[in-house]
């Protein structure tokens, strides 16, 4: 595929919009969606990863009844971007058990923090950025009130029982309580037989779309997007949004009803200037988009390939996801693939949804977290700090590879490739041996025996990087010596992040 967009920086966006209240986000997250015509096996394929600097760490939540009267505290405080202040909304009954990666810090936006992840009821969520037309940021009110990004996502994998009525329940949230923004988002929703796409926009509007994608469907999302809608959107079955999705950009001069155009949901409220399927970093959307059809039937291998391509999982991407979704596996066998860290040095380590249970090397630790510069450890989580902390050794990993990407990336991926193939063969074992189980009424048994595999796999997972980290660097030491800094500063100013761009050059990029 042609590799003809260079990275566009997020810093350079933030330049173009100097003055709003809100400069473009320092961090993105990117996302896939695979329509189940177009799979090897018939599922709906779903996967990305968030784009933070903050910790990482996997939590299964369970699921919960709560007591009449109930509330949530949702939104942004005053250190947003666009300052807001925290509001209280209902919580429903019962929510339902999901498995996440939270992340501990983006500005004013109270941790913990997610972007999506699996439900009991097989809906996945993605959450990723979509910069709004730099009016509405400019006309967005403060303090603001609302659902910001993390509370939408989680919300919606505790409410939701398809793709569908998680978009509803996202608009609906938008509708009833409005959105906090850091200047525009989107959601992209998956379940075994459809995706959705929401968009949610600045300027205190109320402003949101969502759009169908199907089962011969598929979209790549960084940013998220959606083009050409009807004028009866609200009529549509592949169509929902706010009442005032048009009549709005009537009345602001953005779009004219009668120049026989179409309404383009990007070229009128998202950002000016910039093509709807350009991508940034070392990535065109629509390339990628392009050769997902020809692949097709897509395998999960391919996808995984997919979500750690170099040209786009660097240090940005705070971990990776995907999630292979059909209709005749029981959600407790559906297998979330997650890496600790970004993939291209990170295996996808399988964890089944029935498990319950996550080892203290793959939970919260101190590093990355918000705060653990100025404070020390609080006692009760001293024996989870002291563990080999799995996000941490995996960044190591990827600081020693992407130093010489020519000469380490190559085995790094035969073994995390390796490893994986693996457990995708394992799967029918494992799936046979705890299908017996609950079929044999012993919930309780299956649900230990998924627990047992997934966190053995965690741990293998976490001992091959380990090896892997060992064998680099002592090469790196005796081979070539550490190379030392020439300067003092050692935070990044905007700009490049280490990444595994053989010799950082896009065009030697794989396709």
């Amino acid at each position: 595929m042609g590799l003809h967009i260079k990275r566009v920086l997020l810093a350079a966006i933030t330049a173009a919009t100097a003055g709003t209240l809100a400069p473009a986000p320092a961090s993105a997250s990117y996302g896939y969606y695979v329509g189940k015509n177009l799979t090897e096996d018939g599922s709906v394929l779903i996967g990305g990863t968030g784009e933070e600097v903050s910790s990482h760490w996997l939590e299964i939540v369970p699921a919960k009844d709560h007591p009449a009267g109930a509330t949530i505290s949702v939104g942004v405080t005053q250190d947003a971007a666009i300052p807001g202040e925290l509001i209280e909304i209902p919580q429903v009954p019962h929510t339902f058990k999901y498995m996440t990666m939270n992340y501990s810090d983006y500005m004013g936006f109270p941790a913990p923090l997610t972007n999506g992840g699996l439900n009991e009821h097989k809906v996945a969520i993605r959450d990723i950025w979509s910069n709004s037309r730099r009016e509405l940021v400019e006309m967005t009110k403060t303090p603001q009130h609302g659902v910001q990004y993390s509370d939408a996502a989680r919300i919606a994998l505790e409410r939701a029982t398809t793709a569908r009525e998680a978009a509803e329940i996202i608009g609906g949230l938008v509708d009833e309580h409005g959105w906090a923004t850091y200047g525009g988002n989107s959601h992209m929703i998956a379940d075994p037989d459809e995706g959705w796409v929401v968009l949610q926009f600045a300027g205190s509007q109320g402003l949101w779309v969502a759009e169908r994608l199907g089962p011969d469907d598929v979209r790549v999302s960084y940013p998220g997007y959606i083009g050409d809608i009807p004028d009866n959107y609200l009529e549509s079955p592949d169509y929902m949004g706010s009442e005032n999705l048009i009549s709005f950009a009537v009345e602001q001069g953005w779009y004219d009803p009668n120049s026989g155009e179409p309404f383009n949901v990007h070229e009128v409220y998202g950002e000016q200037g910039v093509p709807m399927r350009s991508g940034v970093k070392y990535f065109a959307i629509a390339d990628i988009e392009q050769a997902l059809q020809e692949k097709a039937p897509v395998t999960v291998e391919e996808f995984m390939r997919l979500v750690r391509d170099p040209r786009i999982a660097d240090e940005e991407a705070g971990y990776g996801q995907v999630v292979s979704l059909r209709r005749n596996v029981p959600v407790e066998l559906t297998t979330v693939w997650i890496t600790p860290t970004s993939s291209v040095t990170t295996p996808f380590i399988p964890w089944y949804f029935g498990a319950t249970d996550v080892p203290p090397e793959f939970g919260q630790h101190r590093y990355l977290s918000k705060n653990a510069g100025s404070t020390f450890l609080d006692p009760d989580f001293q024996e989870q700090e002291a563990t080999v902390f799995a996000g941490r050794v995996f960044k190591r990993l990827l600081y020693y590879t992407c130093s010489r990407p020519e000469e380490f990336l190559p085995e790094v991926r035969a073994a995390m490739e390796g490893f994986e193939r693996k457990a995708r063969e394992d799967n029918i074992t494992v799936s046979k041996i705890a299908s017996t189980l609950y079929e044999s009424d012993k919930p309780d048994l299956a649900e230990s025996y998924l627990n047992f595999y997934s966190q053995t796999k965690a741990m293998e997972g976490l001992r091959l990087g380990e090896a892997l980290l060992m064998g680099i660097e002592a090469r790196t030491k005796w081979q070539y010596g550490i190379r030392r800094p020439e300067g003092s500063r050692m935070n990044s100013a905007g700009g490049e992040t280490p990444n595994c761009l053989t010799g950082h050059d896009p065009d030697t990029a794989e396709d």
